[in-house]
């Protein structure tokens, strides 16, 4: 059987990303404390960063939507914390994306199209092939309850430190909880994926119609 932790790992990767979610907010935490915790200076700090990690990536050929959403999400961060007058605030749209993001996975799991299934078959160009698979639909479904975990962890943690204005333990946490907590989630749910498929199965690149 194909092992489902190294086409995983391949698929949806994780240090790639890794730069982009934990750069900008520890230049916003250090730009904020520099400059006597002014939000402006942190924004700037952020965006700056930001838009170098983004030029960076582009040189390398990345795609033009994944670097702009990166820098994207910075900037709308940084607006937000200039608005409110909270530099907490700058964190707030991370806090929503996990929450709306553990939303989707369970209600995704509930309606048996589970979202890392959805991901995974299209990076295999596969598109809704593995739903004809009732053992990949089941097997999906486990895992993506993990990465569902992972982001109600992540929503009570920064939710907690949002609202008590925890800006510095907000930016630990920020980093902590990126690619650290990611990696721990791929190897839990690829051992999940790989342990939920029965014996023989040939693994998530080859799906089998129910009647195999």
């Amino acid at each position: 059987m194909t092992a489902p932790t190294d086409s995983l790992a391949d698929l949806l990767g994780g240090k790639r990303g890794a730069l982009d979610v934990t750069a900008p907010p520890l230049a916003f935490a250090i730009g904020w404390l520099a400059a006597g915790q002014s939000i402006g200076w942190g924004s700037v700090v952020a965006l700056a960063v930001a838009a170098g990690i983004a030029v960076w990536r582009l040189s390398r050929g990345e795609k033009i939507v994944a670097v702009l959403g990166g820098l994207g999400a910075v900037a709308v961060g940084a607006l937000i914390a200039l608005y409110t007058g909270r530099a907490e605030d700058f964190f707030l749209v991370q806090l929503l994306s996990n929450a709306l993001s553990a939303l989707a996975f369970a209600l995704s799991i509930l309606v048996r199209w589970p979202l890392l299934g959805v991901i995974v078959g299209l990076l295999l160009g596969q598109k809704a092939r593995w739903r004809r698979d009732p053992a990949l639909v089941r097997a999906y479904g486990r895992a993506s309850w993990v990465w569902t975990g992972q982001y109600l962890l992540r929503v009570l943690v920064y939710g907690y430190l949002w609202w008590s204005a925890q800006v510095v333990a907000l930016t630990v946490a920020r980093v902590a909880m990126s690619w650290p907590l990611f990696a721990v989630v791929l190897a839990v749910s690829a051992l999940v994926l790989q342990r939920s498929l029965p014996e023989g199965h040939p693994g998530i690149r080859h799906p089998r119609a129910a009647r195999d």
